[in-house]
């Protein structure tokens, strides 16, 4: 059956099959058939080739570039799984017939497609991003097309130069993410783009007015876009040729180009071929972002986790022997019971944006903090002097600061952890944010940033809570016969002593809390006093039923 060429893609696995997965499609790969836990690393990734013979190391993900026929595909599949590979991937579509599904079966060797239209050159290159992490972050001597990784304004600058006119690329809202050189030789617009790297409002409006926007999606040609006119003719004077950048069936963003007549059917091509490699690029930078802030996450959690390799989490982090506070920032209103997939799919990006956009205010605040999204919670971490007794309190005005500048588009609450004084103490830290948080979660108060020394009270009673629970304690003495009582006779008598209590005493303040009359009040209070079996002159009584009150209603929802 021939063997495989091995290319140098990766020697440190990282990555799981299931991971590759969840990570390249739909964009670039999709499950045909095959179990993709059955592998726990990739042990490499090879080119199969039928004229050469070295085997591939263990785990390896194969891919079958030139492999379509059915009868080829069982009879590669059958080879792999006696060398122990994790994976064929060949062209999309893929037929799964019956004996090919029974050779994936048999050989254990999961079976996935490649996206049309996506090369594999891509797929190698997101392969590399994803199971190095040597490569995280770093480009190298690695290019893509003859352009350094990554670089996009060397890029910009190659397409510039084929296309004889100033460039920009942008991603899918818009934003500039690369411009050419020669942006002098264009109109105002495009100077106003460069300078707020967004496309302004306005003209994005415009253009999907005229359908602009929807003729780039709708097809794999350049656009050639007339200058806009009437009163805006001084903003956008030149035309544009503007061209979709596509992976697959994903958009991943577009170039434009301001020129000053239609393209020639040979500068169009070398746009489209251009396109194809700013897709590459694009798709590089994606896989490696993604990478790198997972790497930062396990660097994060297992920072503020404390063990073993605590000590070395905080070393790469650059905190190490340094004092700091911990904040856990989360959504209040956590959509788990929502089984909308649409929804979830936008909390999760929403929770990722807000990691991304805390990590930044961090960084303003103190070059060396760090943040990242562990679970639902974004953690981060802010250096502070020793000297600075203060520091959980400039934590808290960090965090109303980035409340307030994310706006109320929806709840967000944030737990500020004490000063550990030195990076050991991290964790320590890290259990204070997560209490204070819980009790925002649980709704005491209306407060959105919370110190744990501010709700130290609130956050015991709710471990309280969690003890009876877990004991499965039913609430017993005065309060709950007073319970048992109302829920019989259909009467207030709980609601009564937790007003009385509340005001200190005061039957008219507590009358009035309940909208009774203070007679009626009275004869309520002796009514429960004789039905709880409670000394309402005891402080030790009086302090017991203030704390089951507190309690009950947390036992209870438990």
């Amino acid at each position: 059956m021939g063997g495989s060429v091995l290319v140098p893609v990766t020697t440190h696995p990282r990555a799981s099959l299931r991971r590759v997965l969840e990570d390249l499609g739909p964009t670039l790969l999709d499950l045909v058939h095959g179990d993709p836990d059955r592998a726990d690393d990739i042990g490499g990734v090879v080119i199969h080739d039928p004229h050469d013979e070295p085997v591939p190391p263990p785990q390896a993900l194969v891919l079958g570039v030139a492999v379509q026929d059915p009868v080829d595909i069982v009879r590669l599949l059958d080879a792999l799984g006696e060398q122990g590979a994790a994976g064929l991937v060949v062209r999309a579509p893929v037929a799964a017939d019956d004996k090919i599904t029974e050779a994936v079966e048999r050989s254990g060797v999961a079976l996935l497609g490649l996206t049309r239209g996506a090369t594999w050159a891509q797929l190698a290159a997101m392969l590399r991003s994803l199971i190095a992490e040597g490569d995280v972050g770093e480009t190298g001597g690695e290019t893509l097309g003859g352009v350094p990784s990554g670089d996009l304004f060397a890029l910009a600058n190659a397409v510039s130069a084929l296309l004889d006119a100033p460039v920009t690329i942008e991603d899918r809202s818009w934003r500039v993410l690369a411009f050419s050189g020669r942006q002098d030789e264009a109109d105002s617009s495009r100077v106003e783009t460069i300078l707020g790297r967004q496309v302004p409002e306005r003209f994005t409006r415009m253009l999907e007015e005229r359908g602009v926007f929807q003729a780039m999606y709708r097809s794999d040609e350049a656009v050639y876009v007339e200058p806009l006119v009437e009163g805006e003719a001084d903003e956008l004077s030149l035309p544009r040729v503007a061209l979709a950048v596509r992976a697959g069936d994903e958009i991943l963003g577009s170039i434009w180009a301001a020129v000053r007549a239609p393209l020639s059917a040979e500068r169009e091509q070398a746009l489209r071929d251009a396109a194809k490699l700013v897709a590459l690029h694009l798709l590089r930078l994606r896989a490696g972002a993604d990478v790198e802030r997972r790497l930062r996450a396990d660097l994060v959690g297992t920072a503020l986790e404390g063990g073993p390799g605590a000590a070395d989490a905080v070393s790469r982090l650059g905190l190490a022997e340094q004092p700091g506070v911990v904040l856990a920032l989360a959504v209040a209103d956590c959509p788990d019971g929502d089984r909308s997939a649409a929804r979830h799919a936008r909390y999760v990006a929403e929770r990722q944006r807000l990691a991304d956009a805390f990590a930044m205010l961090l960084t303003a605040v103190h070059p060396r903090s760090a943040a990242a999204l562990v679970g639902d919670v974004v953690y981060g971490v802010v250096p502070a002097p020793a000297d600075r007794p203060d520091a959980d309190e400039r934590a808290t005005r960090v965090a109303h600061e980035f409340l307030e500048r994310v706006g109320e588009r929806q709840e967000l609450l944030v737990g500020v952890g004490p000063l550990a004084p030195g990076s050991t103490a991290l964790p320590a830290s890290r259990a204070g944010a997560d209490r204070a948080l819980r009790v925002l979660r649980a709704g005491q108060g209306p407060r959105s940033v919370a110190r744990i020394a501010d709700v130290l009270v609130e956050s015991l009673l709710l471990e309280l809570a969690d003890v009876i629970a877990e004991r499965g304690d039913p609430p017993s003495g005065p309060v709950a016969r007073l319970g048992a009582y109302d829920a019989a006779h259909h009467t207030c008598l709980v609601e009564t002593l937790q007003a009385w209590l509340d005001a200190f005493g005061d039957v008219i303040a507590a009358s009035a809390a309940v909208h009774v009359h203070p007679n009626t009040f009275r004869y309520r209070l002796r009514r429960l006093a004789e039905v709880g079996g409670l000394d309402l002159g005891d402080a030790n009584a009086r302090f017991a039923a203030m704390l089951q009150l507190r309690l009950w209603p947390h036992v209870r929802r438990s």
